[in-house]
């Protein structure tokens, strides 16, 4: 678990600077690193050989020691890990640990960067010169998984650059009086205490997580009554046993796991265990993804990613896999968006607006209690058995099917429009029930209200080539237009503008050009909407997962996709996502 731990560098912040934790600036330093004494906490130094800073980083003073912590603790070499597959050369490809044996005593795996690294490279590179690789094996590392043989060509012959390195590294562990290889030792009994530690903090670290707790507090200093969940419950776990007490009494401040970024460190090796064990109950069974909003403790705006799928015993699971990362670009519901356009439109347009007043007000008045909504049903039933023993409505499987008066929601998709059919479906039924209402109401305010809606009813037919007349009379010095015209420019027309207005102002440039992007993914028909130049312009948007180089690889990628995705016959009678 320790080297979860120190994957990453800590921060200290102070009132005048920020640095990692495993620098302590000297109070007479100057920003330059050639001229200022930056003293190095080695047990904090980072294990993953990705995550480390050039050697060169380091004041003069410092570097030996330095050397002498990795040159002890051994090359980073993770053989448990699961090892990700690459495409290289046609063929899936990945870092094999067997490698480890073959060059156990300075080969180095990163988990972050999915590269090899060279221990002993890394530790001397200033007397390194222009071996095979350069600095790539330094800084970059290696990921050629099909080319083995550029470790061998590393090496070198016996007096390479590399061997030189290693004769360094030999030379200095030779020195066992030199201080600062005893200061970096640790006892067995240091190893215990750290370990206890570590456990009582992946406890407390455990317990909050299940049970979605915040980890800080206002106030995190000892005198606090506001430490935060994570120093407060490792405070009582140290109350109740005398250990844990023991070793946290002791351990100085520096040494203390309580700082910010340990606590995401081990947050983030349990997100990682959980997910390779969720990989693994998922097996290699279907599974679907699902993506929705979700608000972090600061009420920003998240993504959240869930996994949907059947495991091994037949049942039904779904588990949080994460928070998207910061190139995860937020795109409001599609849906949502349409259905708030309407709503925009219909509040801005007199008629429109005063035609879903209407419309709300009959659903509100006719559902408003188990009685009327009974009598609506009943009556419509009646209507529909005269319908087909008249013959005027075709009966079978699908056809007919119970139908109520539903409130229309502002962000469901089709609502208004379900709504307005329904309506039409049961118009004679909700005639009855406002009949009703006009005479058998108790209330007076409803009463009226029906018999109000009533008087609209009885609606003239217009003819369209007539002259349109608002009211009774026609206005004095009014257009003369036909009824035609008023439906056709006056209202139709205009709303469609005022559609197109409301989706310019909802859509915005970079969502609209993500969901056109994200549409040529779309497999009905076998993929007839593909378009390479917009998916590797799609990839632009995430500069985190796909660098220049891949952008520029991925154009050959997505012509191999497309062909084996042609030649599928799974996708050939797809008629949807």
């Amino acid at each position: 678990m320790d080297k979860f731990v120190i994957k990453k560098p800590r921060k200290l912040q102070d009132s005048s600077s920020t640095q990692d934790s495993y620098l302590t600036q000297d109070s007479s330093s100057t920003q330059d690193s050639s001229s200022k004494h930056v003293r190095v906490d080695v047990n904090n130094l980072p294990s993953d050989p990705g995550l480390r800073k050039k050697i060169s980083f380091y004041h003069p003073n410092d570097r030996d020691e330095i050397r002498i912590y990795y040159l002890q603790k051994k090359p980073c070499q993770p053989y448990e890990h699961d090892f990700p597959q690459t495409k290289i050369g046609g063929l899936m490809r990945r870092f094999n640990p067997k490698w480890f044996k073959e060059y156990e005593s300075w080969l180095e795996y990163s988990i972050e960067k999915n590269a090899a690294y060279y221990l002993y490279c890394y530790l001397f590179r200033q007397d390194v010169g222009m071996q095979f690789g350069g600095d790539s094996f330094v800084t970059k590392g290696l990921n050629s998984w099909n080319k083995k043989e550029k470790l061998d060509l590393h090496v070198g012959s016996v007096n390479s650059a590399h061997n030189q390195a290693l004769k360094n590294g030999e030379n200095l562990m030779k020195q066992n009086q030199h201080i600062q290889s005893v200061f970096v030792k640790q006892s067995n009994q240091d190893k215990i205490e750290y370990r206890t530690q570590l456990n009582a903090v992946v406890d407390c670290i455990r317990f909050l997580l299940h049970r979605g707790l915040a980890f800080r507090g206002h106030d995190e200093s000892d005198d606090s009554s506001d430490k935060g969940n994570f120093l407060e419950l490792l405070q009582f776990l140290a109350d109740h046993n005398d250990v844990i007490n023991e070793v946290l009494q002791k351990t100085p401040k520096n040494s203390k796991l309580t700082h910010p970024d340990i606590q995401k460190g081990i947050v983030n090796a349990v997100a990682y265990k959980t997910t390779n064990a969720i990989i693994k109950d998922l097996g290699s069974g279907f599974f679907s993804i699902l993506v929705d909003e979700s608000c972090d403790i600061s009420i920003k705006e998240q993504m959240a990613v869930i996994l949907h799928y059947v495991d091994k015993k037949g049942i039904v699971t779904e588990r949080f896999l994460g928070i998207e990362n910061k190139s995860a670009f937020y795109v409001h519901c599609f849906a949502h968006q349409l259905q708030l356009t309407l709503i925009a439109v219909a509040n801005k347009h007199t008629d429109i607006a005063e035609f879903f007043s209407l419309v709300s007000k009959i659903v509100t008045i006719v559902g408003a209690s188990c009685k009327r909504r009974e009598f609506l049903r009943n009556a419509q039933l009646a209507k529909i058995t005269e319908a087909l023993n008249l013959g005027e409505l075709e009966s079978g499987q699908g056809l007919n099917q119970e139908t109520s008066l539903k409130r229309a929601g502002d962000t469901r998709w089709g609502s208004h429009y379900r709504t307005i059919l329904n309506l039409i479906l049961m118009f004679s039924s909700t005639v009855d029930v406002l009949e009703m209402i006009g005479k058998d109401s108790l209330l007076s305010e409803q009463r009226v209200e029906a018999r109000s809606i009533l008087s609209k009813h009885d609606i003239h037919i217009l003819n369209m080539e007539e002259i349109f007349v608002v009211g009774v009379r026609p206005r004095r010095n009014a257009p003369q237009i036909t009824n035609l015209h008023h439906y056709r420019v006056d209202l139709f027309f205009e709303v469609i503008d005022l559609q197109l207005q409301e989706l310019n102002n909802h859509f915005s440039e970079v969502t609209t050009e993500l969901l056109l992007c994200m549409a040529c993914l779309n497999p009905s028909d076998s993929f007839p909407a593909f378009d390479i130049q917009k998916l590797t312009h799609l990839a632009k948007f995430y500069p985190s997962d796909f660098s220049e180089t891949n952008v520029l690889a991925l154009d050959n990628q997505l012509q191999t996709y497309i062909v084996d995705m042609h030649s599928n016959d799974e996708f050939l009678e797809l008629k949807g996502i």
